[in-house]
């Protein structure tokens, strides 16, 4: 038997990203990334019990400068995680599946998952508690 000529299968070198995919892989990686900073906490957490010594030891890795970029992205993670399954319950809903609202509550989701993470932040730091 003769092997014919086909069409490659379809990977992820022939297609170009979309925001719907892009947002897909965004909300895996999220969750993944949710598990992770789950983890810090419960550091965190465990070393507030610990005793002074381990919540300093605690503080002072998460409250340096690469602490706070991590905690930066599990709060955005967080928000995106939140809004992005919102997303999901009302499509579930089978309101908002046409392709252009599609794309319209896809940026929603983005821009109100940076808006909230910014909010966050800034009132932390306005009333002390990030300093």
């Amino acid at each position: 038997m003769e092997q014919q000529d086909r069409p490659l299968s379809p990977h992820l070198q022939v297609y170009r990203p979309q925001l719907t995919s892009v947002m897909s892989i965004s909300h895996r990686v999220c969750g993944v990334a949710l598990s992770v900073g789950s983890l810090l906490l419960i550091y965190w957490l465990s070393a507030a019990a610990a005793g002074p010594e381990a919540f300093s030891r605690a503080q002072g890795m998460l409250g340096g400068f690469f602490g706070q970029i991590i905690l930066f992205l599990f709060t955005y993670a967080l928000f995106y995680h939140l809004c992005n399954g919102v997303r999901h319950l009302y499509w579930d809903s089978g309101n908002g599946l046409e392709i252009d609202a599609v794309y319209r509550t896809g940026y929603i989701v983005i821009g109100v998952s940076i808006a909230l993470t910014l909010l966050v932040w800034i009132l932390a730091y306005a009333t002390g508690g990030g300093a």
